[in-house]
């Protein structure tokens, strides 16, 4: 078969799998090497056709997925690969752009610079901020206390005891000193007391486990006293500040030197897709622009790769063009809207029901709850939950307890699919 007719058949794939995948588990039903053991221990000797691969697909590959695509995937931060998005993956990669400089790939430098912007824009941040994108949050935490490192000639850095884990591993991987700071009744980190000596402070908006909203403001306030670097984790929350009725959680945000978001979280973008923004690029720069011989250009340009650890990027922000293009501001403003009001619906029907309660107050669209019973029965109860292949929720700890999360971000979740999750919690 030719590229185009296979093209054809594997678009259909696709859009058959979307069709059904809310008919397969959630959560894949294999143990541990279950599809190693059915993959040749060798490489091919001789080519085959591309129809055997979309063959075994279903039948090797399907079975062992954990579905994110799933409206009834609820378990750590539910996601969205948007069909403009997957097809713009697939005209990317037709286009092979390595935008290693300016002169390498002009469309794929300039685009991102421009489609950054445009969620700035909608997010309501300051003007002047450069942005670019990054693969992951973690890669631009790591990015954003380089920066800090360099730019204070210091090694501390200082974090919520609920911060994500990428500010712990950058940290270790920097050989920098981590310090971590207790929360209040809100699960709020507590505005730091003495901070010299310290790089960074990174204050989050939506914890992974909770969802809750660091006081910015007072704490850039007081690291910018102490002359630290100030980076802002809302790679989960920041994609709701699209809504004004949300952004009572960026209060303070403007004063950071670095923020990262997600947009392949809850912009319905594929991953990987993490804009990166600086309101210090001058000195963000300095921190990793290293141009040897073979990448000097004649043209007055410009390379994204000074901005971050890697060369090479690929053509990433065609796929945030095309959902921003194809959905629209009101569009995505409305599919957040109906994430935080199924989070409301579901948060109500745990508050209303005898034997279940809140761990944690109600933030944008996760609910934070739990079993009335021990840590074992509630442990016990997600196992089963998430092994009958209807629902796949994740868990966390609060002062000890084992806690459910339930996060709404999928496009295709309905409130159907929200009340099918209570009644098999409930069955």
């Amino acid at each position: 078969m030719s590229f185009r007719e296979d093209g054809h058949a594997a678009v259909d794939w696709a859009a058959d799998y979307l069709a059904r995948v809310g008919d397969l588990p959630v959560l894949a039903q294999v143990r541990p090497g279950e599809l190693s053991a059915k993959l040749p221990p060798s490489p091919p000797e001789q080519g085959e056709p591309f129809a055997n691969v979309l063959r075994d697909l279903d039948d090797l590959i399907v079975p062992a997925l954990t579905n994110w695509q799933h409206p009834r995937f609820f378990a750590y931060f539910a996601v969205t690969a948007s069909e403009p998005g997957i097809l713009a993956e697939l005209l990317a990669a037709a286009m092979q752009q390595v935008a290693i400089t300016w002169r390498a790939s002009p469309a794929s430098t300039e685009l991102e610079l421009r489609t950054v912007d445009w969620v700035r824009q909608l997010l309501g941040l300051p003007e002047g901020w450069h942005g670019h994108i990054e693969d992951t949050a973690s890669t631009g935490t790591l990015a954003a206390l380089v920066a800090a490192r360099h730019v204070t000639g210091r090694n501390a850095v200082v974090c919520s005891e609920h911060a994500h884990s990428s500010v712990e591993k950058a940290a270790r991987m920097l050989g920098m000193e981590l310090r971590k700071q207790p929360v209040d009744g809100e699960l709020r980190m507590r505005v730091p007391g003495d901070l010299s000596g310290v790089a960074a402070v990174v204050p989050t908006v939506g914890t992974t486990s909770f969802a809750s909203v660091d006081p910015v403001r007072e704490i850039a306030e007081q690291a910018h006293a102490a002359g630290a670097w100030v980076h802002v984790d809302a790679a989960y929350a920041g994609s709701s500040w699209i809504l004004d009725e949300e952004r009572w959680s960026q209060d303070g945000v403007e004063l950071a030197d670095s923020l990262v978001v997600n947009p392949h979280k809850w912009l319905l973008v594929p991953v990987d897709c993490s804009l990166l923004w600086t309101s210090r690029p001058a000195e963000f720069r300095e921190a990793f622009s290293l141009v040897p011989e073979y990448l000097r250009t004649p043209e007055d340009a410009y390379a994204l790769s000074e901005y971050g650890p890697a060369l090479g990027r690929r053509f990433r922000s065609l796929k945030l063009w095309a959902v921003l293009r194809c959905y629209g501001a009101e569009g995505l403003r409305a599919i957040h809207r109906e994430h935080i009001r199924l989070a409301r619906l579901f948060a109500g029907w745990v508050e209303e029901s005898a034997g279940w309660e809140l761990a944690a107050p109600l933030r944008f669209s996760l609910v934070c709850f739990r079993r009335d019973g021990t840590d074992e029965e509630n442990e016990a109860l997600l196992a089963r939950a998430n092994r009958s292949g209807e629902i796949f929720l994740s868990h966390t700890r609060l002062d000890g307890r084992y806690v459910l999360r339930l996060a709404i971000g999928n496009a295709r979740t309905t409130e159907a699919d929200v009340r099918r999750a209570w009644e098999v919690l409930n069955a």
